[in-house]
């Protein structure tokens, strides 16, 4: 069932989450047992990540070296079969372009439509690690916008091979990103809110919106997306403080802002414990003020553990 028909016929503000696929050579154990005690809460998405490949060097014989990609977390597109057949739930894979050539992620999209999967978050993705700018794949999609034109133009029967005949048509729902405190690339807020516009006419259907602390940032937002004429359902991305040093660390990694009321109340915490209760109640008012202001979706950032998700969800759902 598609996304926006799942959002459309609910009364009330819905439950998912993200996990991420596990470091190769584990076994996908470890996601049952961080999806399982948040089934009572009837999500109704799981979002799976995907990750680009790698490249480390590799001393031969000789003494010289060879490049080698690797992928860390591979799996995304099994994981979200496994999980849809073990738990009846929708399933939403990451799309990125990094790391993928066209016909690559044709190939992707071919097995997912096999496999009934019709949810698709389309991304760019990340910088290479140690790029300072973004670098597409030789032949592959430049950013999101060309991801999702690729995507709907399946959706319209329309493949790489021109010549193919009376293709069938997909029939995926596309997700895209949203940065209620402006993409890191981006030089304001008014060049993303039009980058952003320009991937729901690209065909993007809903928006999963990066982390943020303060609800009142994600409300100003949606009501300037209104303004631009994207009117597509707006999901709010949320991630509980759980440690101290996240304090520190997500703003680097996301380019978002931590109100001050919150970096206090971390301060004060005397170890990560108390960092975790602090970061749960920030989140439950979070929450009670985003579903009072319409929020169609809470969609949680669980990073593979369920613990803080469970906590809050509990006193929400």
């Amino acid at each position: 069932m598609k996304l926006t028909e799942k959002i459309s016929s609910s009364e009330s503000t819905l439950f998912s989450f993200e996990l991420l696929p596990p470091v190769k050579g584990r076994g996908i154990d470890s996601l049952f047992n961080a999806i399982d005690p948040l089934m009572e809460f009837d999500p109704a998405f799981i979002d799976v990540t995907y990750h680009r490949e790698e490249f480390v060097l590799r001393e031969r014989r000789d003494g010289s070296f060879d490049k080698v990609s690797i992928r860390k977390r591979p799996g995304t597109v099994a994981i979200c079969a496994a999980i849809k057949n073990k738990y009846q739930v929708e399933t939403v894979p990451h799309m990125i372009c990094g790391g993928f050539t066209r016909d690559e992620t044709e190939n992707a999209l071919i097995d997912l439509d096999f496999l009934g999967i019709e949810n698709i978050l389309a991304l760019r993705g990340d910088n290479q690690k140690g790029e300072r700018h973004f670098t597409p794949e030789k032949d592959g999609n430049t950013n999101s916008i060309d991801l999702i034109h690729q995507i709907d133009n399946m959706n319209n029967g329309i493949y790489l091979d021109s010549e193919l005949r009376n293709a069938k048509p997909s029939n995926f729902c596309i997700g895209a990103a949203a940065y209620p405190e402006k993409h890191i690339d981006a030089p304001n807020m008014e060049s993303d809110l039009n980058f952003l516009k320009r991937k729901v006419d690209a065909g993007a259907s809903f928006l999963t919106t990066q982390m943020f602390f303060d609800t009142d940032k994600f409300i100003s937002f949606v009501e300037k997306c209104r303004e631009y004429g994207i009117d597509v359902p707006i999901i709010p991305g949320i991630k509980p403080i759980t440690k101290k040093a996240q304090v520190f660390s997500l703003p680097k990694i996301f380019n978002i802002d931590i109100p001050a009321d919150l970096v206090n109340a971390l301060d004060k915490a005397k170890d990560d414990e108390a960092a975790l209760e602090v970061g749960i109640e920030w989140c439950v008012d979070q929450c009670k003020k985003l579903i009072k202001a319409g929020a169609p979706v809470l969609h949680f950032y669980t990073m593979g553990r369920s613990g803080a998700t469970h906590k809050i969800a509990s006193q929400l759902f």
